[in-house]
């Protein structure tokens, strides 16, 4: 089979490296991709953007490819799988009706309601008095939820009133503005990814990320600073129940509506005193957690995601997974998350690469006009390494990090720290 995924991030990367690794994938096609993916597949350009369904259809077309993979939420909830799909060719990934799970999360908490999935109390307001009145109700700590997409950037947690109330407000102001006020769940939080075929789920292996910008959980919320998996701590029955409590329910809400779900429905949760609960809903793989997922799956990736689009999952044999564990550590430039600097040389990658065990995702990296490597976004690349033992894979990604030269860049210490220690970790 022939397959092309869009998309240019550390987690398309981490899906090209499989599909290439898949004896029955003859040919992987990325666009636009990245200078990483560039050295295991054929990247394209896409001069109009990752929104250019129209583009993306060409592309299929030229290169005759058997499945696309779109990887990004943005044209998910654009509809460039509608577009893709309406081709003629099998997609991976849902309608943008059914993206809204992740477009807004005040439709996301509609469906949870309608599927009696347990999830967090919540109020969306479009008003300033609205948001004062849900801060009151909910109290602190206060979590403040943009309704749209914000790239892992739109939600503040915190015992502040003054900064809850200054970010419910910026949301506010963008056009048709709303937010989502939720209460504060405490517990250990959970990312689980369940390939879904608009009738049958699949889940994968569960991971934990960081999202917190620096050591401690501190700092404000980023796209995810590293991740790991498996997660020993957790219940045995936990992913089981899951599925019977969360996603088959969603998926069958979704079906039921009209706008079946065909994808990764990625299910934020925290294990709470009272049970597990619903943080949130993402229409596409996580990133860093697609990274450490993704690196312990045996079973090909390549049929898997085109059983998906064919609504085919109830014939897939249960999956195999190395009993490996993994760990991926993020490596950010100079101002990430606010404001990142560019342009900076990227250099020791073939270094860390040779740790055993270790490899490396481009994320934020492009091509200078002398064909050097150099950062090009907030989060630059995902270092990954699997170990026998949680302790192992620590100590190798951290080794090739350490390799990675890249001036002014930052990364988190303290990725896994506390699941190797045999303390929970609920950040």
């Amino acid at each position: 089979m022939r397959v092309l995924v869009v998309g240019s991030g550390a987690r398309e990367h981490a899906i090209v490296r499989s599909l290439t690794a898949d004896r029955d994938v003859e040919a992987v096609v990325v666009a636009p991709g990245n200078p990483g993916m560039d050295a295991v597949a054929l990247c394209e350009p896409l001069p109009a953007g990752l929104l250019d369904g129209d583009g993306i259809v060409a592309l299929a077309r030229r290169h005759a490819v058997d499945l696309v993979v779109v990887g990004p939420e943005a044209p998910l909830v654009a509809g460039v799988a509608d577009v893709v799909r309406a081709a003629g060719f099998a997609v991976f990934g849902p309608s943008a009706a059914a993206a809204m799970l992740e477009g807004s999360k005040a439709f996301a908490k509609e469906v949870m309601a309608a599927a009696d999935v347990p999830t967090a109390m919540a109020h969306v307001c479009t008003t300033l008095d609205e948001l004062r009145e849900a801060l009151d109700a909910l109290g602190a700590p206060y979590v403040v939820k943009d309704d749209g997409l914000a790239a892992g950037k739109g939600v503040v947690v915190t015992s502040d009133r003054d900064e809850a109330l200054a970010h419910g407000r910026r949301c506010l102001d963008k056009m048709d503005g709303r937010v989502v006020v939720e209460e504060y769940l405490d517990g250990p939080e959970v990312s689980l990814f369940c390939l879904c075929d608009g009738r049958s789920v699949i889940p994968l292996a569960p991971a934990q990320d960081f999202k917190r910008a620096y050591d401690g959980d501190t700092g404000p919320n980023t796209g995810g600073m590293g991740a790991y998996s498996p997660l020993d701590w957790a219940p045995p029955t936990m992913v089981d129940e899951l599925v019977v409590r969360v996603a088959q329910p969603t998926v069958e809400e979704m079906a039921r509506r009209g706008t079946p779900f065909v994808g990764v429905l990625f299910i934020g949760l925290a294990l709470t005193p009272r049970g597990p609960r619903v943080i949130e809903f993402n229409a596409r793989f996580g990133d860093p957690e697609t990274q450490v997922v993704l690196a312990r799956l045996k079973t090909p990736l390549g049929g898997l995601l085109l059983s998906a689009a064919r609504g085919e999952l109830d014939g897939v044999s249960p999956l195999h997974w190395t009993e490996q564990h993994a760990v991926t550590v993020v490596v950010a430039a100079h101002g990430y998350p606010g404001t990142p600097r560019t342009g900076d040389p990227v250099s020791g990658l073939e270094a860390a690469s040779e740790v055993p065990g270790a490899s490396v995702l481009h994320a934020g990296t492009a091509r200078d006009h002398e064909g050097l490597l150099v950062s090009a976004g907030g989060r630059v690349l995902s270092v990954v390494a699997v170990g026998d033992s949680l302790s192992q894979a620590r100590e190798r990604a951290y080794r090739a990090v350490a390799l990675i030269e890249l001036d002014g860049s930052q990364y988190r210490s303290d990725i896994a720290l506390a699941a190797e220690s045999n303390e929970l970790h609920v950040g």
